[in-house]
């Protein structure tokens, strides 16, 4: 502990570098809203939780019913509460952290709504262009069953929600992955594919970097390179390509 007397110089010397227009270097406290997937829970998204946490972050992990509402109302659900919990923490600066149809969730939010604080945005195998696994297998009663009604928002045709959309106006960038653990699901997707959503499909139109990386669908949010990319981009605003530092 400092004793009064010392407390008080260093207060002074402060205020004397800030009249003198000096840097003074204040604490940024940045908080990271994690949301995951369709058919997830929020432990699906416990390691990269962790990996943020060790970074200096305040993580708010969300878990929300994926299966049983519409996106739209899982958005509206879901992201007041995860805001207001950044802002009674005192959180300067907001940033997301998606997995897969997460994403989609605060594509709609942002639309509708302004988040002053907001940050910066990175999205996992997001399926911003929609999915043809969707559009082949989505009137089955198993899909239905399992993946709910936000599970046959997600198809490729205009009308789909991740189509209606639109290009993105707030900084984001996108990981995806190239490898496939289900070669049924591949097989309905043209392009090189992470087993459910295609390369091509998750870019979306106002993204600010995209990154392909070796890695499937539901296991890329635990993936090492995806979490050092995403803290990457979180702090720099791009990925850390061969060569950059």
């Amino acid at each position: 502990m400092l004793p009064n007397w010392m407390k008080g110089i260093l207060v002074l010397v402060s205020v004397s570098i800030a009249l003198g227009g000096g840097t003074i270097f204040a604490e940024v406290n940045e908080a990271v809203i994690l949301l995951h997937g369709l058919g997830r829970t929020k432990r699906s998204m416990a390691k990269l939780e962790h990996r943020l946490s060790d970074e200096g972050f305040r993580v708010f992990n969300m878990g929300y019913p994926s299966r049983l509402k519409k996106i739209e109302t899982l958005a509206v659900e879901t992201i007041p509460e995860a805001v207001s919990r950044c802002r009674k923490w005192g959180a300067s600066q907001i940033h997301f952290v998606t997995h897969s149809m997460g994403g989609i969730l605060v594509r709609y939010y942002l639309r509708e709504k302004q988040i002053p604080e907001l940050g910066r945005v990175v999205m996992l195998s997001p399926p911003n262009g929609g999915s043809e696994v969707v559009d082949k297998i989505g009137g089955s009663f198993i899909f239905k069953w399992y993946n709910g009604p936000a599970g046959q928002q997600l198809g490729t045709d205009s009308n789909s929600m991740p189509n209606r959309l639109g290009a993105v106006d707030f900084e984001l960038g996108i990981i995806t992955g190239d490898r496939s653990i289900n070669l049924f699901l591949s097989r309905l997707i043209p392009g090189v594919d992470d087993g459910k959503v295609a390369v091509e499909k998750a870019k979306v139109a106002g993204m600010k970097d995209f990154l392909v990386i070796h890695a499937t669908h539901p296991f890329i949010m635990r993936n090492n390179t995806a979490m050092s990319q995403t803290i990457a981009f979180l702090k720099t605003g791009r990925f850390v390509r061969d060569g950059s530092r």
